[in-house]
């Protein structure tokens, strides 16, 4: 990633350095969402919501955090004694990672996490903060959780966030679930990218689904879900955990 792209790392070195800072998603149709803000990035366990609280509980052995940000999960973890590597396409991310005693993160994007290799073999990959999006889309989701499966442990569990795409009332977002589905993609496959100040990051694919659309994506891949959390306001946000198991 090109130093003028680390729009996502702009914004949490900003908030390291105690400097006010968001993201700004923008999708392809034009639409603009400016995030509830950094600080989000950098809340300790006693500041986490309900479900992650609930959620977190699975986490046991070696961890792998998938998108790790500004390293709030992994810190978490290493805190409990637990082996934590944490992965993020943001070289800013990971800097921030370490300057905060993160002991294992490195600039990585999930695409390439098969390069880690099969022999870490990972008991928990966590998912946190929408992170199941970074799939960006069903066949590639296939792929890497293929990939997962092979890189862990038998027990091993995915513990990931999304929220379903069709709790909302807002029109916008049900033109562009049609849009979507008259050119072949998921109705919640995001096409967009984010921004702040000058920078702005590639265009890139992510992805929210509902619970029986992850159910789907899950088949014959060697995962299931074992459990649903929901949010605090599911039926308004739709928000939820699932956590993940391997079909024995």
């Amino acid at each position: 990633m090109k130093p003028i792209e680390d729009a996502h790392g702009q914004v949490i070195w900003k908030y390291y350095n105690r400097k006010r800072s968001f993201d700004v998603v923008e999708r392809e149709d034009g639409y603009v969402n400016v995030d509830e803000g950094a600080d989000q990035y950098f809340s300790g366990n006693k500041d986490w919501k309900r479900h992650e609280k609930e959620a977190i509980k699975y986490a046991n052995g070696k961890c792998l955090d998938l998108g790790c940000g500004a390293g709030r999960v992994m810190l978490y973890l290493q805190s409990k004694g637990l082996y934590a590597l944490g992965i993020d396409s943001s070289p800013l991310a990971i800097k921030v990672c370490r300057l905060r005693g993160a002991k294992h993160a490195q600039v990585m994007d999930i695409a390439d996490v098969g390069k880690l290799g099969n022999k870490n073999r990972f008991d928990t990959v966590l998912m946190f903060g929408n992170n199941f999006g970074l799939f960006g889309n069903k066949k590639r989701a296939r792929t890497l959780l293929k990939k997962l499966n092979r890189m862990t442990s038998k027990d091993a569990v995915i513990i990931a966030e999304t929220r379903e795409p069709y709790m909302t009332d807002n029109p916008v977002h049900f033109r562009y679930h049609a849009w979507n589905r008259k050119r072949g993609r998921m109705p919640g496959q995001l096409h967009m990218r984010v921004r702040f100040m000058q920078y702005a990051t590639p265009w890139y694919d992510y992805l929210i689904v509902s619970k029986d659309e992850m159910r789907d994506i899950l088949q014959g891949t060697g995962w299931k879900v074992r459990r649903f959390i929901n949010a605090d306001g599911f039926r308004q946000n739709g928000q939820y955990m699932a956590i993940i198991g391997k079909v024995p």
